[in-house]
């Protein structure tokens, strides 16, 4: 009986420890609840959660960054702010970790299952999470748009997914960090009437000219011509133009095209 309580009992310790070091590895992000007592000072036990932007409000220094800091970083980071505050001499402030929701990632936009995604190491890739959410659906763009808090402060990135794969851009496959939001948007489209085929929307491909768009469109029709093309296409300004292209000039977003009847 002695020896099976020293088992349990060294059990109990070596799941403390354990705990303790995940803890410490571990990255803060949004929407984790901590609770953070200083030690001899009771009245700055707080009971929070770490906020969209990667901060708390902590009382008497205020708003504190702890967004993508690891546990002992934070904790450090507020003890800093009582000392050099004058709040606390010599503040040993330790943190725990109560609910985790930053170490999931949110996948939304034009993918086939948007959601939120569990980080199941602590090295997932961009390209392993959009795996996760079944890849961009036929109307996603290219261009995946990472967002979320890196060192405390906001980040922001677009990736070219094609790229890390066609151009061996294997650093663009970023390590995601919990309470990341990715975000794939639609695939730029151009519309086209008029004398063709198959009038409507399509997706613009990469370096899609004019003759390529008419041509997924079916080309002209019998009573069409491919020589009086027109384009309506919004400036810089706003403002819609009407221009004559050749039909290798490449086609952009949100351009419409105009196939005439032929004169003759």
């Amino acid at each position: 009986m002695a020896l099976y309580r020293l088992l349990a009992l060294a059990c109990l310790l070596f799941g403390f420890a354990s705990a303790g070091a995940a803890d410490a590895d571990y990255k803060l992000g949004q929407g984790d609840a901590i609770r953070i007592v200083v030690f001899q000072n009771p009245d700055l036990t707080l009971d929070t959660r770490v906020s969209e932007s990667g901060s708390i409000t902590y009382p008497l220094i205020g708003t504190v960054a702890i967004g993508g800091l690891s546990i002992p970083e934070a904790e450090n980071r507020i003890a800093a702010g009582l000392r050099d505050g004058g709040f606390v001499q010599k503040p040993q402030v330790n943190i725990v970790l109560m609910q985790v929701r930053g170490n999931q990632v949110s996948v939304l936009g034009q993918v086939n299952r948007p959601g939120r995604f569990p980080l199941e190491t602590g090295n997932m890739r961009l390209s392993d999470i959009l795996a996760a959410a079944g890849g961009a659906t036929p109307a996603g763009a290219d261009v995946a748009i990472v967002s979320g808090i890196r060192q405390g402060k906001p980040f922001r990135r677009e990736i070219d997914i094609p790229a890390i794969y066609i151009a061996n851009r294997n650093e663009d496959d970023l390590i995601v960090a919990g309470g990341d939001v990715i975000y794939v948007h639609r695939a730029p489209m151009y519309y086209i009437y008029g004398e063709a085929q198959r009038s409507g929307s399509y997706r613009i491909e990469r370096g899609m000219t004019v003759r390529q768009a008419l041509a997924q469109a079916g080309g002209p029709t019998v009573r069409g011509t491919d020589n009086r093309i027109r384009v309506h296409r919004r400036n810089d300004s706003g403002q819609i133009e009407r221009i004559s292209p050749e039909l290798n000039d490449p086609i952009k977003p949100d351009d419409v095209i105009y196939v005439n009847e032929s004169i003759f």
